[in-house]
């Protein structure tokens, strides 16, 4: 009856022994499987940076833009436009058909289209030589005396810049000729005046087309002769264009 019990007992014992291991071995399990994973701390220099995607038509350089070309191709366009935009400039008045045509000549050698038209107007004629006359009388035909006397045979009587008269020296279009009849009136004792003479009537013009990258023209360039006196003016074509044939 002793051993009965004794071996009940143990039985027991070890019924509870294997309740109690297998309750301990299944809660391990279920914590491991619920245990969130442990996290990693990094430093922020062991973070590696993430691209961004670039976005569609970019080139994926830093700093450039995939528009870049279509900018490029945009100006090279307006470039264009820019330089086929012509403008019409008059160059003149000049005295004589041969002065323009000398003139248009140079023009045609420096690549330009000239075009020459005749208009009504007023040109420059030469820088003129006077003596103003005092009013004494008499001083006239003193003065003109001494003039003849001293090599100025040309030397006349005529209405002057201003009202009254005065003693021409002549008409020059050339600066060394006036220069050297002022010195010669000059070692005489007199003082001359120069003024601009200017006469009416037909002129001529050449009109040429420019393109904003052409240089502006400089008037001196087309005179005709070394030394000569140039009054050219470079304006804007007339309105109504008005180019001879």
């Amino acid at each position: 009856m002793t051993i009965l019990k004794s071996i009940v007992v143990c039985l027991a014992l070890a019924n509870v022994g294997y309740f109690l291991w297998a309750r301990g071995i299944a809660k391990s399990e279920d914590a491991a499987v619920t245990a969130p994973a442990a996290t990693k701390l990094k430093l922020a220099s062991e973070s590696a940076a993430v691209p961004h995607a670039a976005p569609e038509g970019s080139s994926g350089i830093a700093g450039a833009s995939g528009g870049a070309p279509d900018r490029a191709a945009h100006d090279d366009a307006a470039a264009s436009l820019l330089t086929n935009v012509k403008r019409c400039i008059s160059v003149g008045p000049f005295r004589d058909v041969a002065e323009a045509a000398h003139a248009a000549s140079t023009l045609r050698s420096g690549g330009y289209d000239p075009r020459q038209r005749v208009a009504d107007g007023e040109v420059w004629a030469g820088v003129w030589v006077y003596l103003p006359i005092p009013a004494a009388r008499g001083a006239s035909d003193q003065m003109l005396a001494k003039l003849k006397g001293g090599g100025i045979e040309d030397a006349l009587e005529m209405p002057g810049p201003n009202d009254g008269s005065v003693i021409s020296l002549g008409l020059y279009s050339e600066s060394n000729r006036a220069q050297a009849r002022v010195a010669q009136a000059q070692a005489l004792g007199f003082n001359p005046g120069i003024a601009d003479r200017k006469r009416t009537g037909n002129v001529y013009w050449i009109d040429i087309d420019l393109k904003p990258t052409d240089s502006v023209l400089k008037p001196a360039d087309l005179q005709s002769e070394a030394g000569r006196i140039v009054r050219l003016e470079v304006k804007g074509c007339p309105a109504a264009g008005g180019a001879s044939p």
